[in-house]
This record gives structure tokens, C-alpha cells and sequence, in this order.
């Protein structure tokens, strides 16, 4: 049996579990028996050890263990009567200062689920934001592919795609080929010195004194100068000390990127090279991609909103319990990573910021969700699924993925809900568009350089 039900603080409530001794000792002494049927020991049969024996064996085990079911069956009946959400898991103990009766008494702490008041969602205030794709971005991005293929020709020879001109210094663009060593007071360092390390001028591989250095060099050619290594240098044993250098160019190669032309198109999976198909591609690739980018930015600005107008305490329990599936994500993402993690400490409170605001959003979302009959329909889990595998080369294999599992079609119907509860608060709030840039939005992933 149960006491009432206590109040000790906004969400957490205390009550008293009691169970009769009698019935603890008869059901022990009933596994008891079950455990002897099959208990073993040296010089007895299977089945024949003496009962004072087998008490000895598993007796604290079977108590514990028929406590536990007896106490957590109790309290399942006792939060079902008193109507109760537990959130979490009971924290559960025996009861301090109990009198010696014919019950053993237990203390069950927990929390409750809260009261999710959202208000008035004509008040809540949200900035939408919309972005253009131009040709200009679609321009970038062949640009940026076409990087991704640069090929190297030796400069001066002549090849398919000419000599890369009459200027044969080193240029920004070009792979350079160097031996180089390092002194600090006339004594080389470790990781001074190299043969035949090549780096392309321009993408700031090296540090910008080295890159100016080599700049103008002709194959051959040799150049002594002072760098400076910062502060800061990873290095520590020549962070923020000058070292005299020496580098001589071995190999200049200048950079060929692919023409656009049929050919280029058909290596980005255009049979035909189509020309107009390829930039078709990527224009629909673009567009599904800031699609994707505008739905989460717009999705955090209406969850920003809803926080705002909704009124609730949240469980510690539930924080705790998403402490750690945060942590544990952090672990295989870091693992996965190549990164040695077994006895890296990682500090909860890291986490506990984003995990109270994953529950309340949680909390919120389900009212919303219950009082507007906002849940995912088929209909709109199918469409979702199919949107997803528009962007790989055999979409009957995604949808048979998703399809084939449960739980992955369960992570796309919370995905609709969410998006059911964005398209519901932008139809209620006060909404402000705001034209956001194409870099701004890509994070600058777009940008040329």
C-alpha cells in the first residue's frame, strides 16, 4: 500500500510504500524453492543442496530482487490511483526511522510531468526569413566545383591544355614544389626542414611570410628571409620567436581547371552533357539545400518564440536523462572521429543548457501538438521520405530504407510534427520577413577564394 501523496517542491512529490512482511518472506521463500530445483554446489546432485544452503547461496539476491518487483509494481498502482505522470525514474529507498512492524516501508521521490500553459501565440513575435537563388549562385557554385577538379601541368611544358604561359615565376594558384630548412640562432628545430613538400600558393597552408617568400621564385632559384612565428603557433617550442629560412623551387605546376563544356557535365552525372541540364541540377540541388536551411532557421526562431510565450517547470530527471544521451552522442561522434575517448572526462554542465531547452521545447511541442490535433499524417510522412531521397542517385533504396524501420520512419513523423507546429505558430504569430543574403544563409560556403 501507499501513503498520500506528498509535495515537496514545484514538481517533486514523495510517498511512503508498504509492503507486508509476510508476503516478502513467502514469495522469497517460493524462489527460493524454484532457485533449488537446479542450485548446484561441489559433493550435490542438481537439485539436492540442502535449503539452509541455498539461502546462503542466493537468498540476498532473491530478496532484492522480489523487493524490487514488489516495490515498483506498488508504485506503478499507486501513480496510476492518484492519476500521477511520473517523469523519470523514482528515486527509491528504505524509509528512515520506520518503526519495527509487520510491513517494510519504502521511500519513492519523483517528479511529475508539469502544467504546459502556452499563451497567446497572436502575441509571439517570429522573424521569417526567405532567400533567392540567382544564376549568380549557381554560376559560384559550378565555379566551385570546377575547383574541386583543378588539375596540375608542369608550367612551361607544353601539354593538351597549352604551357600555362611565358611567365614562369611562382604565382598564386600554383603548386610549388620546395626544399626547405629553418634555423633559430643558427641551429635547426625539429620540423624546420623538408625535401619535395609541395603546397598550393594562396590557400594559406603556410604561414603568409613563406608564401611571400616563394612568390617570384623561378625553378632552381633559392631565397633566405626571416619568418616570425606567431604567439600562438602550435608549435611551442618556436611559438613567438624569428627563424631565418631558406627555401629553393624545385617544381612549378599551374593550375587547370576543367572547361565547361559536355564533358564537364558528363562528370557530374549528366549522361548526354547537356549543358542546360547540368546547371538544372544544380539549381534544383541549391534550392532543395536552402529550402533545408530557411525550414531549421525558421523552426529555431518559432521554438525561440514558443519559450517565450509558454509558462512550465521542467523536470530535472528528464534534463539529466537527455545529460546523458547528449554525452553519449558526443562520445561515438568524437569516436567516430578517430579520437580516443574512453577515460576523456566530459563535464555534464557542457550540456545541461541544451538539454533543458531539447526537454521544455519537448513539453511545449506535445501541448501544442495535443490541443491543435497537429500530429503526422501518412500522407505527410510519405512526402517527407520521398523529399529526402530526391537528393540520392537511387531513391527506392531510401524510401525501402526508411520504410523498412520502424524507428527511422518514427524520427521522420517527429520531423512533420515539428514542422505541423512551425506552419500552425507562423500562422498565429506576428510574422516579420527578413530577406536573408545566399552567403549569409550558405555560411559563406558558396563564396569564391
Amino acid at each position: 500500500m501507499a501513503t498520500a501523496v506528498e509535495t515537496l517542491e514545484k514538481l517533486e512529490r514523495r510517498m511512503t510504500i508498504s509492503l507486508p512482511l509476510a508476503e516478502v518472506r513467502a514469495e522469497v521463500e517460493k524462489q527460493l524453492k524454484i532457485r533449488a530445483k537446479t542450485a548446484r554446489a561441489p559433493g550435490f546432485r542438481t537439485g539436492k543442496l540442502p535449503m539452509k544452503m541455498v539461502e546462503q547461496q542466493f537468498g540476498y539476491q532473491v530478496e532484492t530482487s522480489v523487493l524490487n518487483d514488489k516495490v515498483g509494481r506498488a508504485f506503478s498502482d499507486a501513480a496510476t490511483e492518484h492519476n500521477l505522470k511520473v517523469a523519470g525514474v523514482p528515486k527509491i529507498e528504505p524509509k528512515e526511522n520506520a518503526e519495527a512492524t509487520d510491513f517494510v516501508a519504502f521511500d519513492a521521490t519523483f517528479e511529475v510531468y508539469p502544467e504546459v500553459k502556452v499563451g497567446d501565440l497572436s502575441t509571439a513575435e517570429v522573424e521569417k526569413s526567405t532567400s533567392d537563388v540567382s544564376e549568380a549562385e549557381v554560376d559560384k557554385t559550378i565555379d566551385i566545383l570546377r575547383k574541386q577538379r583543378v588539375h596540375y601541368h608542369v608550367k612551361g611544358e607544353q601539354g593538351a591544355h597549352g604551357d600555362g604561359g611565358s611567365d614562369l615565376t611562382a604565382k598564386e594558384t600554383d603548386r610549388v614544389t620546395v626544399d626547405f630548412v629553418g634555423k633559430i640562432d643558427g641551429v635547426e628545430f625539429a620540423g624546420g626542414k623538408a625535401e619535395d613538400y609541395a603546397f598550393v600558393l594562396g590557400e594559406g597552408r603556410m604561414l603568409p611570410e613563406f608564401e611571400a617568400a616563394t612568390v617570384g621564385l623561378k625553378v632552381g632559384e633559392s631565397k633566405t628571409f626571416p619568418l616570425s612565428f606567431p604567439e600562438d603557433y602550435h608549435g611551442k617550442d618556436v611559438a613567438g620567436k624569428t627563424a631565418e629560412f631558406t627555401i629553393t623551387l624545385k617544381k612549378l605546376e599551374w593550375a587547370h581547371m576543367p572547361e565547361l563544356d559536355a564533358e564537364f557535365a558528363k562528370s557530374l552525372g549528366i549522361e548526354d552533357g547537356d549543358i542546360g541540364k547540368m546547371r538544372a541540377d544544380i539549381r534544383a540541388n541549391i534550392e532543395r539545400e536552402v529550402r533545408n536551411r530557411l525550414k531549421a532557421k525558421n523552426k529555431d526562431s518559432v521554438m525561440d518564440a514558443l519559450i517565450k510565450v509558454s509558462e512550465l517547470d521542467v523536470p530535472k530527471a528528464l534534463v539529466e536523462d537527455d545529460i546523458d544521451r547528449l554525452m553519449e552522442m558526443a562520445r561515438q561522434d568524437m569516436t567516430q572521429r578517430g579520437m580516443n575517448v574512453k577515460d576523456m572526462p566530459i563535464p555534464r554542465e557542457l550540456f545541461t543548457s541544451q538539454a533543458e531547452r531539447r526537454v521544455r521545447l519537448g513539453l511545449i511541442l506535445a501541448e501544442v501538438v495535443k490541443e491543435n490535433n497537429l500530429q503526422a499524417t501518412p500522407e505527410q510522412v510519405k512526402a517527407q521520405v520521398e523529399d529526402f531521397a530526391q537528393s540520392y542517385e537511387d531513391p527506392k533504396e531510401v524510401l525501402k530504407f526508411y520504410f523498412g524501420d520502424r524507428r527511422r520512419l518514427a524520427e521522420v513523423e517527429a520531423l512533420v510534427l515539428e514542422e505541423n507546429v512551425v506552419n500552425y505558430v507562423l500562422g498565429k504569430a506576428k510574422v516579420t520577413d527578413k530577406q536573408v543574403a545566399f552567403d549569409e544563409l550558405m555560411g559563406n560556403n558558396q563564396q569564391q577564394g
